[in-house]
């Protein structure tokens, strides 16, 4: 994991320019962005130090020293939680009893999402869709999916209908790495989640270019188009809820607004589901 640090140390410097953060060029420069120095500079810290820290050799850095790289790197909260996640790594983190992680729902999550009438489905580790209720599979065909593959990223990135599915795949692809990288800083000692990656940095060029990016974001909320194939075009939003005591699970519920065109797509959607259980 710490050339994780180090790739992703160096993919923040590289999108800041010299004139941006209020330095001044000189030199020819090999790559884009800053160099190490000048973030050394920015967050106050010997440049050695800063180049021990991006090799991954600094395991006690304080954390007034990793805001100041932050600050300097322009990290959002995501991505400061990130390096944080990197810089201090703890292994996987037990959830279940015995220390093994369980992909699966309580039985109260269970009652909370059949009782919900929007569209709603449960993330696990690894952006492993768990749980759904009946209008989330209606709208996303999840109890087709064969169990093993049932996985955002495995779908986004290897799947050929994707990015007919959503017609902003790439917006949908980068969200789902980002978080998926984010899990990756939470979970450096995850053999599933270092098998998922190699897979799809092995099957899927796109995912090698996104994944390279060193995307960082949480899942909070936002929009979501998904052209489905009984109800056309359904223009959502969505909003995610991490679980309590279940802080690998995040609970995602689709919306829409009231009146829309999508609103009566899903109502149409739901009666369907009604009626084949009838």
């Amino acid at each position: 994991m710490d050339t994780d640090l180090g790739e992703f140390l160096q993919s923040r410097r590289a999108r800041i320019a010299p004139a941006d953060a209020g330095l001044r060029e000189y030199g020819r420069r090999r790559v884009p962005g800053l160099r190490r120095e000048e973030v050394a500079q920015l967050a106050g810290v010997s440049v050695d130090y800063y180049i021990r820290l991006e090799q991954g050799r600094g395991r006690n850095a304080s954390d007034a020293v990793l805001d100041a790289v932050a600050r300097a790197l322009r990290l959002t909260d995501p991505e400061r939680l990130h390096l944080y996640a990197l810089a201090r790594p703890t292994g996987t983190r037990p959830v279940a009893s015995g220390g093994v992680y369980q992909a699966t729902v309580r039985a109260g999550t269970r009652l909370v999402l059949d009782a919900l009438t929007a569209p709603a489905f449960v993330l696990g580790r690894r952006v492993d869709v768990i749980a759904w209720n009946a209008l989330g599979d209606k709208v996303s065909g999840f109890s087709a999916v064969p169990a093993e593959e049932r996985n955002q990223a495995r779908y986004l990135f290897l799947n050929p209908v994707a990015p007919e599915f959503y017609p902003d795949w790439e917006t949908v692809a980068v969200e789902t790495a980002a978080f998926l990288r984010r899990d990756a800083g939470l979970h450096p000692d995850d053999p599933a989640l270092h098998a998922l990656v190699d897979e799809l940095s092995e099957r899927s060029a796109d995912f090698r270019r996104i994944w390279g990016a060193h995307p960082v974001k949480e899942k909070t909320h936002g929009g979501k188009r998904i052209r489905h194939p009984e109800a056309g075009l359904l223009d959502m939003g969505y909003e995610s809820l991490l679980l309590p005591g279940d802080p690998d699970q995040l609970l995602v519920v689709y919306t829409a607004v009231p009146g829309s065109a999508t609103a009566a797509a899903l109502d149409a959607l739901s009666e369907s589901v009604t009626n084949a259980h009838v």
